[in-house]
């Protein structure tokens, strides 16, 4: 594309490149070799480049304004690795540093400098996996997703975080041990402040400088593919950093925020918010995307803050209804609508996943179809349902039965994604561990409970480090995670039944084959809630199927009985309360030949003793005829 076109297409809304437009590029003019700066700042009255090349404010250099308001300039003098900013005199003749939008690399904090940077090409090896996913795609495949957060996995000695080179070495055969599918990361974008977590961005070309150089990163995806572990990164369009050397009024006008100043004002989270009907913002914000999939091979996206984007009331601030007099952001709702068909058609096989809240908007599926085109959305209502239950004295939980069987109504009006995300163990939440009810015994057989009822209800699923082995202690963003936990017998063996549970979700294809309708799940009985107990079968047109059973109460029931579809000798495959995994049993229950009766709908009954507290899965081991003579059952 060349340069008028990248302009062009710039201010209608159309450049999905734009990284090769603005920024600093390496360029020849003349016979010269240097390098060629672009920065959009359509209403500042003056632009400087100045930076280690010209001595800062001693030998600034003029930028020259185009019709598009981008400024420009070509000079030979800076060399690799410079540091430079702009100089801009704003509308109202106030003269303020400010980054360069487009950066593809940073300084160190708290500096805020962009540093001259030529990415390199890179030979990828990655290419069996990417032929893989493009073949299989993800909706009928497992997905299991490890969510981290970069900068306190773990920590060198002198308190500083691993770079992506040291996370190569440890966290690639750590998530080949737990058998996780994918790794999450917490937005890896420049910013300005840790404590942010990486949502208050500035840098949205930039890899945080905190985290290694883009080459290390790149290195870290390719080795994770070559283990077959996807990669999915964090990205907030909706806001930004409120800095004023960032993004912040750029030119001294609105210019990636809204003119207007409440819907600009981000209030409860200290933000701007970006215009996201404005075309300018439109090309800056996909094409930052598309960088961040082509350049890392990233497997998937989760967006940030949907609903932020979503309604206009979202905020705790003042706000004005829509022309119809509603609280629909229709330039966030058509933004998000064009972001994932422009994604989706690049990349059809890229995860694009929504981190939303409400339920007033159809957030996954087609756009023609009135989607907004995510294909997973995180599932808050069943996550926050399921944590309170855990959390309450099983005594009263008979009351609140509900919470655990209200998902089913509802679990297939979206394509869900079920989360324990990094939100619920921090700011006095407690971590998952603490949550549960009971002393430290107990604790341990409710999360072990509640990981096997996450792992058998449809949907993908999602966990935040350190909550694979019940780190106790929320998680603190500055400091490592709790590894020395790891000395403590219990907690070994809940990291250990962790990844035998992962195993055994990639293992059978019934746990994640179907997840998008009611042919993958059959509720036997949701029903009992005297006893606390839920069962019910996920399975798939093969025949194939896995009776899953929960007792949510710490009473052991012996001779517990259910119905069943089909007569067979059923085998269990897996108990929460084995040894193994911290519980008191030894072994798993006998297998069983499922008797003839009818029990609700079901022509067979199967009998066994469920574990206290626990959660049992059994599987079918042999088909055996039925005393009318069939193998089969009407209902199967």
């Amino acid at each position: 594309m060349d340069r008028q076109e990248a302009l062009r297409t710039f201010t209608t809304g159309e450049n999905f490149h734009l990284q090769h437009y603005l920024g600093a590029h390496q360029d020849e003019v003349d016979g010269q070799s240097g390098y060629t700066f672009r920065v959009w700042a359509p209403n500042a009255q003056s632009v400087y480049l100045i930076g280690d090349f010209t001595d800062w404010y001693e030998h600034q250099i003029p930028m020259v304004r185009n019709e598009g308001g981008v400024w420009e300039v070509f000079t030979e003098l800076p060399q690799e690795g410079d540091i430079y900013k702009y100089n801009i005199k704003r509308s109202s003749g106030q003269e303020i540093l400010k980054i360069d939008p487009l950066a593809v690399y940073f300084e160190k904090r708290p500096g805020t400098g962009a540093v001259v940077r030529t990415l390199p090409e890179k030979k990828w090896k990655d290419g069996l996996w990417l032929a893989r996913r493009k073949r299989w795609g993800f909706f009928s495949r497992p997905v299991n997703i490890y969510e981290v957060h970069a900068g306190s996995w773990k920590k060198n000695e002198d308190g500083t975080p691993y770079s992506f080179a040291q996370l190569k070495d440890d966290l690639i055969p750590y998530l080949v041990k737990m058998n996780y599918t994918h790794v999450e990361f917490m937005p890896l974008m420049a910013h300005p402040l840790g404590l942010s977590w990486g949502y208050q961005l500035m840098g949205y070309f930039a890899l945080e400088h905190t985290y290694g150089t883009p080459e290390e990163f790149r290195d870290f995806v390719e080795e994770c593919h070559i283990n077959n572990i996807g990669v999915i990164v964090d990205w907030v369009p909706g806001h930004f950093t409120i800095n004023d050397d960032a993004l912040a009024y750029y030119d001294g006008t609105p210019t990636f925020e809204y003119q207007d100043h409440d819907r600009a004002h981000n209030y409860g989270w200290g933000a701007l918010n970006f215009d996201l009907g404005k075309n300018e913002v439109q090309s800056f914000l996909i094409s930052s995307i598309k960088f961040w999939i082509d350049f890392y091979h990233l497997d998937g996206i989760r967006v940030d803050a949907v609903s932020n984007m979503l309604y206009l009331d979202y905020d705790s601030g003042p706000w004005q209804p829509n022309i119809d007099g509603g609280n629909r952001n229709y330039e966030g709702y058509y933004f998000l609508q064009r972001l994932n068909t422009v994604i989706k058609l690049a990349h059809p096989d890229v995860m694009m996943i929504a981190e939303e809240s409400t339920s007033d908007t159809k957030i996954t599926g087609m756009t023609e179809m009135g989607g907004l085109g995510f294909d997973y959305k995180w599932n808050m209502g069943w996550m926050n349902d399921i944590l309170r239950f855990y959390e309450e004295d099983p005594i009263y939980r008979k009351y609140d039965f509900n919470l655990v069987t209200f998902s089913f109504m509802y679990a297939f009006s979206e394509n869900f994604l079920l989360p324990f995300s990094h939100d619920e163990v921090v700011h006095g939440k407690k971590s998952l561990m603490h949550k549960m009810w009971g002393d430290r015994y107990n604790q341990f057989a409710g999360l072990r409970n509640l990981y096997t009822y996450q792992m058998c209800h449809p949907g993908k699923k999602l966990l935040f480090m350190g909550s694979e082995w019940g780190q106790f202690l929320e998680w603190k963003c500055e400091e490592s995670l709790e590894w020395r936990d790891l000395a403590d017998d219990m907690n070994a063996k809940m990291q250990h039944f962790t990844s035998q549970l992962n195993q055994l979700y990639k293992e059978h294809r019934v746990l994640w084959e179907n997840d998008l309708n009611w042919d993958g799940l059959e509720i036997i009985d949701a029903d009992n809630i005297d006893q606390s107990v839920l069962s019910f079968i996920r399975k798939n047109d093969k025949g194939d199927m896995l009776v899953c059973v929960f007792n949510m109460v710490p009473v052991e029931r012996k001779d517990f009985t259910i119905g069943v579809p089909v007569a067979a000798i059923y085998e269990e495959i897996w108990n929460t309360e084995l040894e193994e995994w911290g519980g008191v049993w030894k072994e798993y229950n006998q297998t069983v030949q499922s008797q003839e009766g009818l029990w609700k709908d079901y022509p067979q009954t199967l009998t066994f003793t469920l574990p206290a507290l626990g959660a049992s899965i059994w599987k079918i081991k042999r088909r055996v005829k039925s005393a009318n003579g069939s193998k089969k059952s009407k209902k199967e």
